[in-house]
């Protein structure tokens, strides 16, 4: 205790209730959300959610899942989330590395053009991307998975960048004296040093193309490609004829889970990979 600096602590004070604050908003939001996913309409409306008065209902799960279509609607975000979050890996990590430790000529401009594309808001090109879309006739879910993962590579390369140009060479050194060659000294030797950073970026990813909605409304031409975002629209538009609100909630729940496990049990990765790097060199 005798470590234990008090005046620091209480000029970090006032960021400390916020930051309570906050979490407690959170949490009664998320309770509100949940009690209400088992309660009727009628509950919901008269504020007794937290009574439970006719019981638990169970059934605004199932009628969530099955009635709604949230079965879709998840599993096809689930698809383009994994396929993506792959695809993006799979181009940016080698891209990284190539940028990260060798210098060529356009090195320099296509990291600035990766910044540039970065920084560009996905509304400032969703309408030549919509042409070219209907000039090249491509439709269906790969339209959606290719569109997330041009979206996300030039984030994710620069991310893993650092990282990698955190690394000695001396592991390079020590593979090229075992005779390694250079893709498989990036694969058996590199990727593996910069894990947490893969694992932290990948779970951005994951989150951001599974909460994404302004492309999948867009670009979504019928029920059965539609994800998670849009179809919780559907359901909301669908309660001026249905009523069934704790229905609506439960769908809430079930999109939410996802993201929500992820954090929960990946907090340490998330926490590694933003603060982690290798041996500077």
């Amino acid at each position: 205790m005798k470590d234990f600096n008090w005046k620091k602590e209480l000029k970090l004070l006032p960021g400390y209730i916020v930051v309570v604050l906050w979490v407690l908003f959170t949490a009664v939001m998320l309770g509100w959300i949940l009690g209400a996913s088992f309660s009727t309409s009628r509950e919901i409306f008269t504020g007794k959610i937290f009574k439970f008065e006719s019981g638990f209902h169970l059934e605004n799960y199932v009628t969530a899942w099955q009635v709604q279509n949230v079965s879709v609607f998840f599993g096809n975000s689930l698809l383009y989330s994994v396929v993506s979050c792959f695809g993006v890996l799979a181009i940016s990590a080698p891209a990284a590395y190539v940028l990260s430790r060798w210098k060529f000529t356009g090195g320099t401009a296509l990291r600035l053009g990766l910044v540039i594309a970065m920084s560009v808001p996905a509304i400032m090109v969703i309408m030549p991307l919509y042409s070219l879309v209907v000039k090249w006739g491509i439709k269906g879910r790969i339209l959606l998975i290719l569109l997330y993962i041009m979206m996300r590579v030039p984030y994710t390369t620069i991310y893993l960048l650092d990282f990698f140009a955190t690394l000695s060479r001396s592991y390079e050194e020590a593979a090229y004296l075992d005779g390694c060659s250079a893709p498989k000294t990036f694969l058996k030797i590199m990727l593996p040093l910069v894990q947490p950073a893969v694992v932290t970026v990948t779970i951005f990813n994951f989150m951001s193309v599974w909460n994404e909605f302004f492309m999948a409304l867009i670009f979504t031409s019928s029920e059965s490609m539609t994800p998670v975002g849009v179809g919780l629209l559907n359901i909301v538009n669908s309660m001026k004829y249905t009523g069934n609100y704790g229905g609506m909630f439960a769908a809430v729940i079930i999109v939410f889970l996802p993201t929500f496990l992820l954090y929960i049990f990946m907090s340490e990765k998330i926490i590694a990979g933003v603060t982690g790097g290798g041996v500077k060199g």
